[in-house]
């Protein structure tokens, strides 16, 4: 039988202006192992590819205003819309009537008990909105992050830099993970039922990158 160790990495405060191809190379190098999976928060891809937008910098409308307060919370956290300013930047991604014709079906399918209509309707753009007023770095607070582009490319890239599989991954604390990008030898099914536990933190940690390692377990 097999089980994944989870060895997170930790690495310098990555922001703008960092290659993520240099970055996951540095800090992995002395600890990767041929058939290690690479994963890369897609939280620290956005950094580095510039996908951000400062809590002053946005226009926060009417609509923000009110739709935020019915969004469902998580147990930690806002959640993807759960203050004005991510409200608005989902209105600013995806475009009002979008949002307003999620919110109405949302609304109307809790009824039945259903939930996650909202980002059936937004689109895996909005539920990947990150953003914070406190607990982060602070070059990281009052910053709105888009998710990533070019999941797949961008892994495709750190497996021929390092030799090793990689994914980009969105994990929380909640016990969800999603899989945004993936090189070939990658199955994001496998992937995402091991980091289910979210193996490189949620916070502080400063674990951004991480090595999923496959070890055969003896059955006495």
């Amino acid at each position: 039988m097999a089980e994944v160790e989870k060895i997170p990495i930790r690495t310098h405060v990555i922001g703008y202006g960092d290659n993520v191809l240099e970055v996951v190379d540095e800090y992995t190098r002395a600890a990767r192992r041929p058939g290690d999976t690479i994963i890369v928060t897609s939280k620290i891809l956005s950094l580095c590819q510039g996908r951000t937008v400062p809590f002053d910098d946005l226009r926060v409308g009417l609509w923000a205003n009110i739709l935020w307060r019915f969004a469902s919370k998580p147990p930690y956290g806002f959640g993807a819309v759960g203050i004005p300013e991510k409200m608005q930047a989902a209105i600013d991604l995806v475009g009002l009537p979008r949002i307003l014709w999620a919110a109405f079906l949302s609304a109307l399918t809790k009824l039945f008990r259903r939930r996650g209509v909202f980002y059936k309707v937004t689109g895996h753009g909005v539920a990947e909105i990150d953003g914070t007023r406190k607990q982060s770095f602070e070059t990281l607070i009052r910053l709105i992050v888009y998710g990533p582009a070019e999941g797949n490319a961008v892994a495709e890239a750190v497996k021929e830099k390092t030799g090793c599989e990689a994914a980009i991954i969105d994990a929380g604390n909640y016990g969800d993970c999603d899989c945004l990008g993936h090189s070939a030898g990658v199955d994001p099914r496998w992937l995402e039922g091991n980091c289910t536990d979210n193996p490189l933190g949620q916070e502080l940690e400063q674990t951004p990158l991480g090595l999923l390692r496959v070890r055969e377990r003896n059955v006495g």
